[in-house]
């Protein structure tokens, strides 16, 4: 991030800026490390990064996360994603019933799961990879077994539905003239 964002978003000035990310990188940049933290400024940029020592412990805790096996909630989330996307978080979580952002980070750290800002609603929505497609060996999504009869599921679609109805009067009472 540049200092310039910084201080937009803390709303202070460059000098102030300046003295806060000096002693941010006094902190960090020691030479005996306290923590597994390093401050780099590149490009105009600052940014908090793994320190070199640390690295080892890092790349062990992703890979368990890449490569470990998936959790039942990740699993239900993914075949939800699957057969209803693209899909926002809120509607996968009406679904589900929890939230759900925890599992929709790792789905795309694992490169299972992508999302894109849909302009017209102002909310990403979710759906698989071709990685994913390509990993179960199909040639689209559609392949999937009875995937006609569960991506347009009227049961899925009236919890949608009614969950939405409910939400209305709530939407109407905090509506911003």
């Amino acid at each position: 991030m540049t200092p310039k964002k910084l201080g937009e978003l803390c709303d202070c000035g460059k000098t102030e800026v300046e003295t806060v990310l000096e002693v941010i990188k006094n902190q960090y940049n020691k030479e005996t490390p306290e923590s597994g933290v390093k401050f780099v400024e590149h490009n105009g940029t600052v940014q908090l990064v793994t320190a070199a020592e640390s690295s080892a412990v890092v790349e062990k805790f992703l890979k368990e996360e890449l490569t470990g096996e998936m959790t039942r909630p990740q699993l239900e989330a993914l075949t939800i994603i699957a057969y209803r996307g693209p899909i926002t978080k809120m509607e996968l979580e009406q679904i589900r019933g929890v939230n759900c952002s925890l599992i929709l980070r790792n789905l795309m750290i694992r490169g299972l799961v992508e999302s894109q800002l849909d302009k017209k609603i102002g909310a990403p929505l979710f759906q698989v990879t071709t990685d994913f497609v390509r990993f179960l060996g199909l040639t689209s999504i559609k392949d999937l077994p009875d995937y006609e009869k569960l991506s347009n599921s009227e049961v899925i679609q009236s919890i949608l539905e009614r969950n939405m109805t409910a939400m209305e009067p709530l939407d109407k009472e905090n509506k911003i003239e």
